[in-house]
């Protein structure tokens, strides 16, 4: 690695953290149940973490430049959560410090995965390892919800229960389960759809106790519990979507995450879920992925 003398451009020797999975998540079920007085909905749902995502690279710099040294096709660099992320940190703690961060973007974009929130989570929990911030897990995630409803979710780095905007978290144990998550080529736009007229935006308030109660690992899950409440607005709107609910349905029951575009169903092992995705059309774009107990970088916070 390069080396270079105090107060020079660049990184500082041996300051670099690679290979850091951004992973996905599922929102197992996912209720609308209001909108709150500063307009965003309240909602609850499960997050589920996957052995999936986009995959950033760390190099620490002495003169406290932030850059994406990778292009991200139709994100700027400006707007860039991971970009917004790094600066947020910075300016919060008033570090000298600065970074190049290159990402390997495997997540698809607008697919309800969380690849935008996860990669900017992954920024803070990283950082917070490389510049030897020592910030605590809750002072990370309350940087979080500044970024986005889904950061703190991941910067809280275990399956959860969560409330409010999706903020409120509980940990969850969830059973081992590998899924095949299909993902049409639409962008579904998150705003978008929650400002749709046709939102149900009343589901019944539950507990955490609700789900725990009726979650069980029967083969029909995830329609053991809950729903997507935005799955039928979005189905309406894009009809790849509702062919790909209504293919995989016949395969094992499927559902929609976040706001779409992508669905899921959840197999006991992997040779099943690879057995179901040797079925889809070849012009589908798949990926079978096993769940996560908890983020990689989850020891970078305490």
């Amino acid at each position: 690695m390069a080396s270079t003398q105090p107060g020079s451009s660049g990184p500082l020797p041996g300051a670099a953290l690679r290979n850091c999975l951004a992973p996905a998540k599922l929102n197992l079920f996912l209720h609308i149940t209001g909108r709150r007085p500063d307009g965003y909905h309240a909602l609850q749902t499960v997050f589920q973490l996957l052995d999936w995502g986009d995959v950033l690279h760390f190099t620490r710099r002495d003169d406290g430049v932030i850059t994406r040294i990778t292009d991200v096709p139709g994100v700027p660099e400006a707007d860039d959560l991971v970009v917004r992320a790094a600066r947020l940190l910075q300016s919060t703690t008033g570090t000298p410090l600065g970074v190049n961060i290159e990402i390997d973007k495997i997540l698809p974009m607008g697919a309800g995965l969380g690849g935008g929130s996860s990669d900017a989570a992954t920024v803070l929990l990283a950082l917070n390892r490389l510049w030897g911030l020592g910030l605590s897990r809750q002072g990370l995630q309350e940087l979080a919800l500044k970024l986005g409803a889904d950061v703190p979710f991941f910067v809280f780095g275990q399956n959860a229960f969560a409330e409010g905007v999706g903020e409120a978290l509980q940990s969850v144990d969830l059973p081992k389960r590998f899924f095949l998550v299909v993902s049409p080529a639409v962008h579904v736009p998150t705003a978008a759809i929650f400002s749709e007229k046709a939102l149900t935006r009343d589901s019944e308030v539950l507990t955490i106790t609700d789900f725990l109660a009726q979650h069980s690992s029967d083969a029909d899950w995830p329609d053991s519990f809950g729903r997507n409440d935005m799955q039928a607005v979005v189905t309406e709107k894009y009809a790849e979507v509702a062919q790909v609910l209504e293919w995989l349905s016949n395969l094992s029951p499927a559902r929609m995450t976040g706001s779409g575009a992508s669905v899921f169903a959840a197999f006991r092992s992997k040779a099943e879920a690879e057995m179901a995705q040797a079925k889809l059309p070849a012009s589908w774009k798949s990926k079978v992925t096993e769940s996560l107990d908890s983020h990689p970088l989850f020891a970078f916070a305490s």
